[in-house]
């Protein structure tokens, strides 16, 4: 998933299927010189539907495609035969994405699941024929219905990413080492902050053939939440992540002092956020001996924790072990 295709967030212009008029016919025959109403109905016009599409990491088909229109629906005609309804607008999108209104920020829905659909935007109602309009005072309606107007809306969608396991920390905290240390994913990984522009996914291959998917969220710093940094842009990932796995280098001046600033970052943006399950993990542990750690445990916060070293592979495993307990516990 390169740095230059990830794109979470796109504005669209929809615009829904007029419906089909009815039809006024009376029935003419060769046999029949003055016969009454069979006007059929006009046709549905075309919804815009969203649809969940687990092969779909990202809305970059989106960017270049900001107006979807669907299609009229087509008038009714004799012998009280209903009009085609207008083509349906699909947009398949990935899961985890959220819609809203542009216009009065109201969440529309959110798609998690694959093949979950949507209709963002409605068609037109085709118009009733004259058939429905007889009576015993009116036998020959000549009036029919029309159908209903287009409906316009502009929308919103924004990409949550979906995983099991979330990674917090600062910049070079040792996120992105971590995930290409456990997976298969290759992010970008350098010896300077905000190396991550993106949130990465990667699947992390457990015992017996299980799995769980980790995604390395882009750098965290104070003040986050007010917009500082990479501001909430990529905070809102963070919300769809069953666990969060806090990093903290083991060269920093204070971890819990870290892991309570991280923490507020997150409270600061959505209190909600507090009630997922936290393990706290202290990185970079190359060198430190039994000694440094338990100075080092002595002020750790009361979480589950686990020091770990992606270069040097310790730790790694049991962090697996603890990250696949707590996203199996009920």
């Amino acid at each position: 998933m390169a740095s230059t295709n990830f794109v979470d967030y796109v504005k669209i212009f929809c615009r829904s299927g007029a419906g089909g008029k009815g039809s006024a016919h009376l029935h003419r025959d060769k046999l029949t010189a003055k016969g009454g109403p069979d006007g059929g109905d006009g046709g549905r016009g075309g919804h815009i539907i969203l649809k969940g599409n687990r092969n779909y990491w990202t809305l970059i088909h989106l960017k270049y495609q900001r107006h979807v229109f669907a299609g009229d629906g087509v008038g009714g005609s004799e012998s009280r035969c209903t009009g085609e309804d207008g083509e349906d607008k699909i947009i398949d999108v990935p899961l985890g994405t959220v819609a809203r209104d542009a216009d009065t920020g109201e969440i529309i829905c959110e798609i998690t699941q694959h093949t979950e659909t949507c209709i963002l935007v409605k068609g037109g109602r085709g118009g009733l024929g004259n058939w429905h309009f007889r009576s015993a005072t009116n036998q020959t309606p000549r009036y029919a219905q029309p159908g209903e107007p287009r409906i316009e809306r502009n929308v919103i969608l924004e990409l949550k990413v979906l995983a099991d396991v979330g990674l917090v920390g600062f910049p070079n905290a040792g996120k992105s080492t971590l995930l290409s240390v456990v997976s298969a994913a290759k992010p970008e990984i350098a010896n300077y902050p905000f190396t991550t522009l993106v949130p990465n996914l990667g699947i992390v291959a457990y015992r017996d053939n299980k799995s769980f998917v980790m995604a390395d969220i882009p750098g965290i710093i104070e003040g986050a939440h007010k917009g500082k940094g990479l501001g909430i842009r990529f905070l809102r990932h963070i919300e769809r992540n069953s666990i969060l796995l806090f990093m903290v280098p083991a060269d920093s001046n204070d971890i819990h002092t870290d892991y309570k600033i991280l923490l507020n970052e997150l409270k600061e943006y959505n209190p909600e956020l507090l009630d997922k399950k936290r393990i706290l993990a202290i990185t970079k542990c190359d060198y430190a001996d039994h000694e440094l750690m338990s100075e080092m445990e002595k002020d750790l916060p009361d979480i589950p924790y686990v020091f770990i070293s992606s270069v040097a592979g310790t730790g790694i495993t049991e962090l697996k072990d603890i990250l696949w307990k707590a996203l199996n516990e009920k």
